[in-house]
């Protein structure tokens, strides 16, 4: 019987699933306690993550057994991959698991910017009726930009084409052969062409070195003034200071951001007294859909690795 720990939370089924096999240490909280996170694994045999544990070089040191690390999710920002490999440790994430649940909350974000709900609804919660203040406008027509077309952005692209929209994507490891690009209809192309001919410019990028602060006051200021910026991905992504500066001076319509540069980002956030932001607390891929999914996947590949078998996905590279 091996030693498994799991450091956030899990979908209690499959964490069910590893207790009839192996010992379980699990605690949605221990990853903010490193003495507790340290002891548990110096026994450890496994490890399951989700994003807010850092898999860093003392953790991996600590942890003289390990064989496999599993991460319920696909980010790998807070993983050294690299030293785990170096010590022949097995690195297994979930992909596509929560891909649907990322591009239905994308399409609920243009609508929520485009139909204006939540001040519709603060204004009747106040007693008005004003139809004519309230009017939006339609999705159709309009232009979606992706940044970063893998399989989160493919799924969007497709949802936005059912709805009418014109689609737009940046991706530099894509060519226009690509099935994403052909079957969507999608239309590659650079970045500042992306940002100044898109409504609403979502982002599908992961965080490295090149795309750090890659929506930082230039690119923010090749938006219109109307368009909307949504953040799903990676809060590194955009400059945040630089963002609630074009948000106070109206130089883009608004920001839906579910990931942050910090989580959580502390309470004297410039963003949080934003006018036209909505702020959530990185729930875009997490639905009970999803979680079930990516838990289960994960759980199948702890046992495998643990059962001296391959994992069927392990992180590439």
């Amino acid at each position: 019987m091996a030693n498994v720990v799991v450091s956030e939370w899990i979908d209690a089924p499959a964490e069910e699933r590893l207790r009839e096999a192996h010992h379980v240490v699990s605690d949605p909280r221990l990853y903010a306690d490193r003495p507790r996170l340290m002891e548990a694994l110096a026994r450890a045999d496994a490890w399951i993550v989700r994003n807010q544990t850092l898999v860093d070089h003392e953790a991996i040191l600590a942890a003289p057994a390990l064989k496999v690390v599993g991460r319920v999710g696909v980010g790998l920002d807070t993983i050294d991959v690299g030293a785990l490999r170096a010590r022949d440790v097995v690195v297994t994430w979930a992909p596509g698991t929560n891909a649907v649940s990322v591009a239905e909350y994308v399409l609920g974000a243009m609508l929520l910017h485009a139909r204006r709900y939540a001040e519709a609804t603060e204004s009747v919660r106040a007693g008005g009726w004003e139809r004519q203040a309230f009017m939006g406008h339609e999705l159709h027509g309009r232009t979606l930009g992706i940044v970063g077309l893998g399989d989160i952005g493919g799924r969007l692209a497709r949802r936005a084409r059912t709805f009418g929209m014109r689609v737009l994507a940046f991706d530099p490891a894509l060519h226009d052969a690509v099935a994403a690009v052909q079957e969507h209809d999608v239309t590659l192309v650079d970045l500042a062409t992306l940002l100044s001919e898109s409504d609403v410019v979502s982002l599908h990028a992961p965080l490295l070195g090149a795309t750090r602060g890659m929506i930082d006051a230039a690119a923010l200021a090749r938006m219109k003034p109307t368009s909307v910026l949504i953040n799903t991905a990676r809060g590194g992504l955009i400059d945040e200071r630089a963002l609630a500066d074009a948000l106070h001076a109206g130089a883009i319509g608004g920001a839906v951001l579910d990931v942050r540069a910090s989580e959580p980002p502390g309470a004297d956030d410039a963003l949080a007294r934003c006018p036209n932001v909505t702020l959530t607390p990185h729930i875009a891929g997490v639905t009970v859909d999803s979680n079930a999914r990516a838990s289960h996947h994960v759980v199948d590949e702890v046992l495998r690795v643990l059962r001296g078998e391959r994992a069927r996905t392990p992180v590439p590279g």
